[in-house]
């Protein structure tokens, strides 16, 4: 393959925020799908947990898009987002798992970003690759609302599967990774990316990238964070992004450009700020 879903995925995926009465605000991470509509007209859509949007009290969040200019310097740009008509929820929410879907209309390079339906992991791919237990994959994700650097791109983290078995994902919904989750990751992609991959009792390597899921919660034993990570798996966010075109008369949402107080720098770097839009399970 010509493509590195790495760089691809950090390029698709983006901050969601909301300021709070309080000075603090709610964070979590999105990525955007590109997937035409029925009749062909091209489509951008911004996938997250949907407990980021319900901590979102307010009609508008904002979602951090980064600009290269002409010289090739990235800066932070975040837009306005309206998620709510009133009490009404503009997303589009999975029937029984914590994902949601929103199409929005992206600035044009932006939307360029986004990856294509068909990078995410079918029914068959994990027992396709023969994966399980101890595989490493990568998780995307703005912990604590901290970014990888003033731009607003999203830190990069890695962890191994730690639970079995893994499919059918009608089954088995979810699957574990060790690894530390903290408020603001919630939605972000989890992925394989594998340049030579054997599988067991094969003499033969190959290429192996997918996105797997998204992270949407994390364990906790009476009030222990056992740091562990709870993916959702890809075919719930394929059901997810189908469900839009079932929805008479969704609405497109426009994101217009947001200029929060202290410049675009200042939403990009307040960490100790985040308020936690990430969901808790209790292990039993």
């Amino acid at each position: 393959m010509a493509w590195d879903l790495s760089v691809d995925l950090i390029q698709a995926t983006v901050q969601l925020e909301q300021p709070l009465g309080d000075g603090s605000r709610t964070v979590g991470t999105g990525f955007l799908i590109e997937d035409p509509t029925p009749d062909g007209r091209p489509r951008t859509i911004l996938v997250t947990a949907a407990h980021v949007f319900d901590k979102m009290p307010s009609a508008s969040a904002k979602i951090g898009y980064r600009i290269q200019s002409a010289d090739g310097v990235w800066r932070y740009d975040p837009h306005t987002l309206k998620i709510r008509d009133g009490d009404h929820p503009l997303w589009t929410k999975h029937p029984s798992r914590d994902v949601a879907a929103i199409e929005v209309e992206a600035p044009p390079e932006f939307a360029k970003a986004a990856i294509p339906l068909a990078w995410l992991a079918q029914d068959d791919t994990f027992n396709k690759y023969g994966l399980g237990p101890g595989d490493e994959m990568m998780a995307l994700g703005f912990p604590r609302g901290l970014s990888a650097n003033p731009a607003g791109f999203p830190i990069l983290r890695s962890g191994r599967v730690a639970s079995y078995p893994l499919a059918p994902a009608s089954v088995f919904p979810t699957f574990l990774m060790d690894f530390s989750v903290f408020p603001g990751n919630s939605g972000g992609p989890v992925f394989m990316a594998e340049g030579a991959r054997r599988r067991p009792g094969s003499a033969e390597s190959q290429e192996v990238q997918f996105v797997a899921g998204m992270l949407t919660q994390q364990v906790e034993l009476s009030g222990e964070r056992l740091e562990i990570g709870i993916v959702t798996h890809a075919k719930y966010i394929r059901e997810t992004v189908a469900l839009l075109d079932k929805t008479a008369g969704a609405p497109l949402i426009q994101a217009k450009p947001a200029t929060p107080p202290g410049g675009a720098t200042q939403a990009a770097g307040q960490a100790a700020a985040a308020v936690s839009a990430t969901a808790v399970a209790i292990a039993r």
